[in-house]
């Protein structure tokens, strides 16, 4: 049985994108015949593996937050292959705030992860060769989930709240509309601050339009999900959001920023983007959303038909072909 280390700087009962991550593919590694174990980056890596059963293979979610378990990976298990899995804030912060941190924990590396299909064009080409493409998956939708209102146009902003993410920009978007106007904005997730806790509560005072419900457990993101005609990813980076494999697998039509992170899981041609931060541009795209059912319809269109690429059987798969490229094979393990 291949024994794979899955490093994650998010601990047990977070609700952060990297320990959904690490928890879904846990999963998916041990249907392909793997005993994993999940590991935090401060943690002894020596420890876990002291009794004469060393990991076949380290997988390292991202690069820079788990650069000192990459080290240590390298000096206690020198020659086991190690996987680096390149995340938003790795690609489009750490990498220019600390090169060196990131860029060393790429050369340990041997592999990359990219989690949407347009991270080459945004690190060093001399990476490309190591890199292989893994986009997070999603499961439908249970039967019986809820139905849109009649009564409120619901627009869905899942995300904690930070920088990173341009969390209230949706909320701005829907200040000071016509009257007749039905669009609402529910947003989701914990605040990463006591300012933007504050902030949300301001923005909810003056805008009769915003809902803020803090942090939630994935069901109830789901239950909003169906609830809500549209949903909101104004984010300023992502290396490649599972909210929105989710939202192409509900049916659910998205309005997204104009990044790399959205366009390498929406594709170049989707029309549903607005320019970063625009507060404008996004009014304009909800307010079309409202008054024009076509324009709904042509994003839900699009939604639906990349779902296919986000099925937990291709995100498997995917994991799969990196493994091998490594030069391990799982799935021959799990035939024996």
């Amino acid at each position: 049985m291949l024994k794979v280390a899955l490093i994650t700087p998010a601990g047990r009962g977070s609700r952060a994108g990297n320990r959904a991550t690490a928890t879904r593919w846990a999963g998916l590694l041990r249907e392909l015949g793997c005993r994993v174990q999940l590991v935090a980056p401060d943690e002894d890596f020596r420890q876990p593996h002291q009794a004469n059963s060393p990991p076949d293979l380290v997988i390292a979610l991202h690069a820079w937050r788990s650069h000192a378990a990459i080290l240590a990976s390298r000096q206690v298990l020198p020659q086991c292959p190690l996987i680096v899995v390149l995340t938003g804030t790795d690609v489009y912060r750490f990498q220019h705030s600390h090169p060196a941190v990131f860029l060393d924990s790429l050369e340990q590396a041997s592999a990359l992860i990219g989690l949407h299909t347009a991270i080459a064009d945004d690190i060093p080409s001399r990476f490309h060769t190591q890199l292989h493409t893994v986009l997070q998956s999603a499961l439908p939708l249970p039967p019986g989930a809820p139905r849109p209102g009649r009564r409120h146009f619901n627009i869905l902003v899942a995300g904690h709240l930070r920088e990173e993410k341009d969390s209230l920009r949706t909320a701005l978007a829907v200040r000071d509309l016509p009257s007749d106007s039905r669009l609402r904005v529910v947003q989701l997730g914990r605040a990463y601050s006591v300012e933007w806790a504050n902030a949300a509560h301001e923005e909810m005072a003056c805008n009769p339009r915003y809902q803020w419900n803090g942090d939630q457990p994935h069901w109830r993101v789901r239950q909003w999900m169906a609830r809500a005609r549209l949903m909101v990813i104004s984010s300023r980076m992502e290396g490649g959001a599972n909210v929105v494999s989710e939202a192409c697998v509900a049916g659910l039509p998205v309005i997204a920023s104009d990044i790399s992170g959205n366009r390498g899981l929406l594709g170049d041609d989707y029309p549903g983007y607005f320019p970063v931060a625009d507060t404008e541009a996004l009014r304009r795209r909800l307010l079309r959303a409202e008054r024009d059912p076509a324009f709904v319809a042509a994003l839900r269109e699009r939604v639906v038909a990349r779902a296919t690429a986000f099925r937990p059987e291709a995100e498997r798969d995917a994991l799969a072909r990196v493994i091998a490229a490594c030069g391990l094979n799982c799935r021959e393990r799990l035939a024996q």
